[in-house]
């Protein structure tokens, strides 16, 4: 998933730049660019000065992307582009321009509160608590005889609030059905809707299993283009027409398309602004055959994702609402699945709270009931967290990552739903647990796993 501010960090350059420009990237003047902003396809953005770390910060779907200070009024974001600010004739800030574009500034009196910046506000001592009861299905419980070791996931606690591993959002642990361990750092709580980004895949592979379920579509084998009699595709081929459903959820489409490519003809940043991403990703050219190589495109759910909407007759969301979140108790959600230009920034992702992520992952552990209530067939299940496909050098079923992690010299294989900036929904079948990370490490490499194995699969190798 794909923003202005993006791709390449440069932490070098970043350090030579903040050795050098002392004199522009104090707080109190980076207050000065402080407010709401116009931003691409209509859109705006907020720019907010941190205490903590003196850089101004874009505020963008809720990502935040830095901008680092390399001159009076100019900046660089994560892709190296130039940010340049305007001001008036009364020196006030009222623009900025990057890449030959130029956005006005729509609000200056906007305030941020100070725990945004700080994962836990200080003094802090951290005592564990069994998470509280609520009323949306989850079962909660102690992390006493649940083979977890207190004094690992202390420790982690403490190293997130002092900032060894940064921006992670919130960490909880299930464990034999039970909710035994919930933490929230900034300023996000028990309620707080968090983006999943490409963890979003994961939800629309269960829901193309309840749609086979349901009988709306045959199986994974049904080609894809029959469902799109109202596009005219470009780059058409005998390879083409064997495109299957299936091959989406492996993403062994065949076509150019793949995120590690910048020269692929299917690369996200092309996709973002075309009208239609569903017709942009089944016009590309085949470079493969279908089920051959595994190859990351975001273009392969969302095409998923719309022919369950037209079979279904109904939005993706409302399908969900009606099919997998109404039985989980899930009722709080935001779900923008609209493939085309006006989702370049949200990208068609999901948003829940983390409680409802972990008991996405429960559904899957329990082999898709829940409750007592077969929700997902089991043999949908099966199939989806087995291996199909190997993408990125790792093992890939229906749109779940097959990974493994190594604790202290031991493996732990477990399936997870990812996404970019550290989103995790992790399920480890001969643990009987699930565990859940979010986190704001947008276009950069996230901590969740090695906070998984060092602190919280690490205990069972006491045993």
């Amino acid at each position: 998933m794909k923003s202005w501010l993006l791709v390449n960090l440069f932490f070098l350059l970043t350090l030579v730049v903040h050795a050098q420009a002392p004199s522009f990237r104090s707080y109190q003047k980076l207050q000065e660019y402080q407010g709401l902003y116009e931003y691409t396809n209509r859109t705006t953005l907020k720019l907010a000065a941190s205490p903590k770390d003196s850089l101004l910060y874009a505020l963008i779907a809720d990502g935040r992307y830095p901008l680092y200070p390399v001159g009076p009024d100019l900046f660089l974001n994560q892709s190296k582009d130039t940010v340049r600010f305007q001001r008036d004739t009364q020196k006030k800030i009222v623009s900025y321009s990057v890449k030959q574009q130029r956005f006005q500034r729509l609000n200056s009196t906007l305030t941020f509160p100070r725990q945004m910046w700080y994962p836990r506000l200080s003094p802090f001592t951290y005592r564990y608590n069994v998470p509280t009861q609520a009323s949306d299905g989850l079962l909660v419980g102690s992390l006493q005889h649940s083979g977890l070791d207190s004094t690992l996931l202390a420790t982690m606690v403490n190293k997130i609030a002092d900032g060894t591993y940064p921006n992670i959002h919130s960490i909880l642990i299930i464990k034999d059905g039970r909710l035994v361990f919930e933490e929230y750092f900034f300023d996000y709580t028990q309620d707080s809707l968090h983006q999943l980004r490409s963890a979003t895949k994961s939800f629309i592979s269960a829901l193309t299993g309840i749609a086979i379920d349901k009988g709306l579509i045959k199986s994974v084998h049904e080609p894809v283009l029959p469902f799109f009699p109202e596009y005219t595709l470009q780059n058409q081929s005998e390879l083409k027409q064997q495109l299957t459903i299936e091959h989406l959820l492996t993403n062994q489409s065949g076509l150019d398309c793949d995120i590690t490519n910048e020269q692929s003809a299917g690369n996200e940043e092309k996709m973002d602004y075309s009208p239609d991403w569903v017709k942009f990703t089944l016009d590309l050219p085949m470079i493969d055959k279908p089920g051959g190589k595994g190859m990351y495109c975001s273009g392969n759910p969302i095409t998923a994702g719309r022919i369950i909407e037209k079979q279904a007759h109904m939005s993706l969301p409302d399908f969900a609402r009606q099919t997998l979140f109404d039985p989980l108790g899930i009722t709080q959600f935001n779900w923008h699945f609209q493939p085309d230009l006006t989702s370049a920034e949200s990208y068609c992702q999901l948003y829940l709270r983390p409680r409802d992520m972990a008991k996405f992952g429960l559904l899957y552990l329990n082999k898709g009931q829940w409750q007592g209530k077969q929700i997902i067939s089991q043999d949908w299940v099966t199939a989806s967290m087995a291996k199909h496909s190997v993408v990125q050098n790792t093992n890939y079923g229906y749109l779940w990552w097959l990974k493994y992690l190594n604790a202290a010299g031991t493996r732990y294989d477990g399936v997870t739903a990812q996404g970019n900036g550290g989103q995790r929904i992790y399920i480890w079948p001969a643990q009987n647990m699930v565990t859940v990370i979010t986190g704001g490490n947008f276009n950069q490499q996230s901590p969740s796993d090695g906070l998984m194995a060092t602190y919280i699969l690490a205990a069972f190798n006491k045993k």
